[in-house]
């Protein structure tokens, strides 16, 4: 398996990764994509990392340009701030066994509150019966089926959604039973109900046909 993160000036989250007991599994490489981050991200990952690949700007781009580097035979996508579950070792088995097409695991939004713990029951209930995974999620897929949806769409934002909507074509996703931990900064910074309420309404104008770079602009500001 072939673990992929793309970051962005996240260096204290890489350094918190390289200390994580998942990071010397066997079978297991790391790979991870920097967009051109101003603090010491490259440097950390240069430290632990199988690989560091440097170049590229854009989730999407650095997710693909991380997979075109993979030699594992299954890919999973990782943000810097989402902690893997205690049982990944486990999972890592289960999947060389299976070997599903594709799918994700549940969330749990750390530091958590009474909402947060509401907002995570509702995003993987949501997910469930979509079949539609965000990042937040820890997409994996094995790299066949990667290569034969051409990858990441080259899109801004909802690029998660979007490949979601072409794996499920081809299959209905594997949900480890185990949630993965993300971090919800983003949910306290700007606060809960207005984050979730814009989320949504980015969805719902993703879905409507919207321009992802006008979806960018109004998530990230211009």
């Amino acid at each position: 398996m072939s673990i992929i993160l793309p970051v962005l000036n996240e260096a204290d989250n890489l350094a918190c990764l390289g200390r994580s007991p998942n990071r010397n599994l066997p079978g297991v490489e790391w790979i991870v994509v920097d967009g051109g981050s101003q603090d010491n991200s490259v440097g950390i990952a240069e430290t632990w990392a199988d690989q560091v690949v440097t170049g590229f700007r854009g989730r999407a781009a650095q997710m693909n340009a991380g997979a075109s580097s993979a030699r594992g035979r299954a890919l999973l996508f990782l943000h810097a701030d989402t902690r893997l579950p205690g049982n990944f070792a486990d999972f890592v088995e289960t999947l060389g066994r299976e070997s599903p097409l594709w799918g994700f695991f549940p969330v749990e939004l750390q530091p958590g509150s009474p909402m947060l713990r509401v907002i995570a029951r509702m995003m993987n209930w949501r997910s469930r019966l979509t079949s539609v995974a965000t990042g937040d999620q820890t997409i994996f897929i094995r790299r066949d089926v990667f290569q034969r949806v051409d990858g990441y769409p080259p899109l801004p934002l909802m690029e998660d959604v979007a490949i979601s909507k072409q794996l499920r074509k081809l299959a209905k996703p594997y949900i480890w039973p185990s949630p993965v931990v993300s971090s919800s900064r983003r949910w306290q910074q700007a606060g809960v109900i207005r984050t979730m309420v814009l989320m949504w309404y980015l969805r719902l104008l993703f879905v409507l046909g919207v321009s992802p770079t006008t979806l960018h602009k109004r998530y990230y500001g211009s």
